[in-house]
């Protein structure tokens, strides 16, 4: 048999990667294999503070006027968030990759679009994810007898799915940031006050609008990256809608306003004024949105305004417990 007949079979977990030109004469390349690097760059690990800050605010929201801090609880909800979220990183991963979207991404190589991993197999693991945070979840429940939060617990598993998955994901239509405020934002936050204190002070509630602006923002200045290829694949964020300007406008607004909000707290809690610290990095963040000329250098600004989000929900919580 010839050997431009010849079966190309797959070595391991190799798959074969031609490179461009000729395709008569172009040579075929081995794409590397999956390392543990690979499955924890998955994970993305720079959105992580999403996760942990509103858990951080609504612990300390729940221990105001010296409650006792219900340590377990606080730290299966910190569980819980962090699994979803990589759950959503997870399952992005799958969706965005068999549709396409991530063919020509600027950040980090994704695991389906690569072509190096089965996508059933990420699609499992960030399935998997949301069931550990669903049990974790349910735990919670039958500690507190917060029964009706079962429900709450099914919505944020089904908004998370649907965020990029389904035949008609919203995330594909301008409404990324209303999810991640709704839920990064306000649930995370109030539930994991909630589920301490059993009831909601005013410092809860500002502290939720603040760390969902923040989270907000973070997607702003990934999707600021993507405008581009996310215009070519059809995906409508609400960058792609707005622009570059009006994102990098709402971009700004969206940092800039928790600060406002915690001013207003540090006038009863003046620990609340080192939040303006977590500023160290998120004017470098805006700098960056602002001058960048590379997609690429809006990773850091995506890093920064992660870090700034966490910063800030510290400074929070010592102003509440301090």
């Amino acid at each position: 048999m010839a050997a431009s007949s010849k079966r190309k079979k797959k070595v391991g977990n190799r798959r074969p990667v031609r490179t461009s030109g000729n395709p008569a004469k172009r040579p075929i390349v081995e794409a590397p294999p999956i390392t543990a690097r690979d499955w924890i760059g998955a994970a993305r690990l720079r959105t992580l503070p999403l996760a942990i800050a509103p858990v951080v605010i609504g612990t300390g929201a729940a221990q105001l006027g010296g409650r006792e801090l219900h340590w377990v609880i606080a730290l299966a909800c910190l569980a819980v968030a962090v699994l979803l979220q990589i759950g959503v990183n997870f399952t992005n991963d799958y969706s965005d990759g068999v549709r396409g979207a991530d063919a020509h991404r600027v950040g980090p190589a994704r695991l389906t679009a690569s072509g190096r991993v089965d996508p059933r197999t990420v699609l499992i693991i960030g399935l998997s994810f949301f069931a550990l945070a669903a049990l974790v979840g349910l735990a919670i429940v039958i500690r507190t007898g917060q029964w009706w939060m079962l429900a709450v617990g099914a919505v944020c598993i089904v908004a998370a799915w649907f965020y990029t998955g389904g035949k008609r994901p919203y995330g594909y239509f301008g409404l990324g940031e209303v999810f991640v405020f709704l839920f990064f934002g306000l649930v995370a936050t109030l539930g994991t006050t909630w589920v301490q204190a059993f009831q909601l002070p005013q410092e809860a509630w500002i502290g939720a609008v603040a760390v969902g602006l923040l989270a907000c923002a973070v997607l702003l200045a990934n999707n600021l990256r993507d405008i581009d290829q996310d215009r070519q694949v059809g995906k409508r964020t609400l960058t792609v809608l707005i622009g570059r300007r009006a994102t990098q406008i709402v971009y700004t607004v969206f940092l800039l306003v928790p600060f406002l909000l915690s001013s207003s707290l540090a006038l009863l809690y003046p620990i609340a004024w080192l939040a303006l610290l977590a500023l160290l990095a998120g004017l470098p963040a805006i700098l960056i949105v602002w001058t960048y000329r590379q997609p690429k250098e809006l990773v850091v600004a995506l890093g920064l305004t992660s870090l700034c989000a966490l910063a800030y929900a510290g400074a929070l919580y010592w102003a509440f417990v301090g």
